[in-house]
């Protein structure tokens, strides 16, 4: 599908910087994120340049503790990415999307003791279900996809409407502790 967008890479970033629209809660998030010291990693079958340029749009400035970890842009053959069809996404993986997100949460997940942080992943759709089982506490947003194969396999989760419940949730942890939310997970299973 890709391979038929011909708009030079540069145009098509304005494009998506001038049209796309964030849920401004989580603005607030990555404030109180940052002030306290907690990283925020983004995990995407999307492109790290464009992620990265619309967090910087939304954001003001490159955030200072937010990391991407998602597919890449590269040039084609004797072309530059800001030329027409000059571009094409770079593939962490091979697998379906790209990007096997549960790779990059398994070495922190296999991390002992004191070492080893609290995982909260945050999801919506088909890219999501590799992670979906590897984190400690996961967020499917309500009506979507994920929340639906959650309930069908029985994976414990908080639903959320928008960033600002995540935030609510994730204070909480942070003030009682990661028990505090365990009574609040959805492990519904539909037969």
């Amino acid at each position: 599908m890709l391979d038929s967008v011909r708009t030079p890479f540069n145009e098509c970033l304005r494009a998506l910087e001038e049209n796309i629209q964030f849920d401004q809660h989580f603005v607030t998030f990555y404030h109180w994120a940052r002030e306290h010291n907690i990283p925020i990693v983004v995990l995407s079958s999307g492109m790290e340049p464009i992620i990265n340029a619309l967090l910087k749009r939304l954001l003001g400035s490159k955030p200072e503790n937010i990391f991407v970890v998602a597919n890449d842009v590269e040039s084609r053959k004797g072309k530059h990415i800001n030329m027409d069809g000059g571009w094409q996404i770079s593939f962490r993986d091979n697998s379906p999307f790209g990007h096997d997100k549960s790779h990059a949460i398994k070495p922190y997940a296999a991390l002992g003791g004191q070492s080893r942080p609290i995982l909260l992943y945050a999801g919506d759709g088909v890219s999501d279900l590799s992670a979906a089982s590897e984190t400690d506490i996961l967020f499917a947003k309500s009506g979507m996809g994920l929340v639906r194969y959650c309930e069908q396999k029985g994976i414990p989760f908080v639903p959320f409407n928008d960033w600002a419940s995540i935030l609510a949730t994730v204070q909480g942890i942070y003030e009682n502790g990661y028990s505090s939310v365990i009574g609040h997970l959805s492990p519904q299973v539909k037969n």
